[in-house]
Order: C-alpha cells, then structure tokens, then sequence
C-alpha cells in the first residue's frame, strides 16, 4: 500500500477518509494487515507528509491510532493525551492537520476502561495529574448516575466516556473558529469514536 500524496489526499472527501479508518479498523479486528513497506515510506516522506485525518486520542499503550486503523507512515496526524481532552494546543495542533496540511477529517476517540476516566470519577490527587484530571471533571458531573459514582462501576465509567468524547467536540466548534468554518463549508468533517480495549473495535457515533 502506497503513502498518500497531495494528489491523493486532496481527492479524499471527509466520508471517504472516515470510511477508510472504518476498512482499517476492520482489518485490525480481523488480523488482516494491509501490505505496506515501512522503510519505503520513510523514503516516500521524507520531503514530506500528506496525512488525510488527524486523530485525539488517549495515551492508554493498548489504543494506538496507527495499529487499530491499520494506517502507515504519513497517513495521519496521531494527537494523544490521557483522557482524550481538548485544549488549546491540541485545537492549534488540528487547525495545523487540517487548515495547513490539508486533513480533512477530524477523530475525537475515546476508549473504554480509561485510566484518565477513572481517576476522574475518583477525584485522584496526584501532583501534576490532578490539575489534568480537571479538564474531564465535566464529563463526570454531567452523567447524572445516582449509584455508585466511582471507576468500580464501570457502567458508569463507560457514560463518563462517552461523554467526555461529546464534549471534546463541542469544545472543537465552540473554541476553533478556524475548524467550525472549515466543517460547516465541508472541507472537514468532525467525528466521535469509542475504541473497545476488549475487543479492538471503533464504534463511531
């Protein structure tokens, strides 16, 4: 499988480039790897890079962007931080992936069994790690659960997730003009996903 060029990379429409996550995850489930050489696409990029999504993702060592969409060398912008929040350098990194290089899709992507998420729910105070946990903090509070709200119930987990991706985006269309102008002309698009630790898959929402 060749690196994407400009050419190639400018002929993506944003659906195009989800479906092409969508094929890859497929395969990453499956076991099935695209064939691609690595070292040629060093070669192929080294005067320069056309990736076609840029991707938020957590630091967790089981949810890499590249493995579980089965993407090579130069194919997408892989942004990580634990929790998979936004602030304001992530939004300058993805205003860079799409408005200069030429993206044109968008992934905010959570993941089940968040250690992020979980330290959150349990209010943990840790150094640097508290004032870090604070950014998913809302996700915690908007899911009204009258149960037990700590990372033992992972139901609970679960809905912080999947909030926590909600409000990433709309803090994507509240705090980027430059990405909200770009996703309302649909020269990109902005999509949630959910990565399963157990069995691999991406849903997207």
């Amino acid at each position: 499988m060749r690196t994407h060029t400009k050419e190639t990379q400018m002929s993506l429409t944003p659906q195009l480039a989800l479906e092409i996550l969508k094929e890859g995850n497929d395969r990453f489930v499956k076991n099935l790897k695209a064939n691609r050489n690595l070292l040629q696409q060093v070669n192929e990029t080294k005067e320069g890079q056309f990736p076609f999504a840029v991707i938020l993702s957590c630091i967790d060592s089981r949810a890499p962007a590249e493995l579980i969409f089965d993407q090579g060398l130069g194919d997408i912008f892989s942004i990580r931080i634990a929790g998979n929040f936004i602030n304001q350098d992530i939004l300058g990194s993805m205003e860079f992936a799409c408005k200069v290089a030429g993206s044109k899709l968008v992934i905010v992507l959570g993941h089940s069994s968040c250690g992020a998420v979980k330290g959150a729910c349990d209010k943990v105070q840790l150094g640097n790690l508290t004032r870090m946990l604070d950014n998913i903090t809302p996700a915690v509070e908007a899911v009204h659960e009258t149960g037990d709200r700590s990372s033992k119930n992972s139901d609970f987990v679960q809905k912080v997730s999947d909030k926590n991706v909600e409000i990433a985006m709309q803090k994507v269309l509240e705090n980027s003009p430059v990405l909200k102008e770009m996703i309302d002309s649909g020269d990109i698009n902005l999509v949630g996903g959910m990565y399963s630790v157990e069995t691999g898959k991406v849903t997207f929402q």
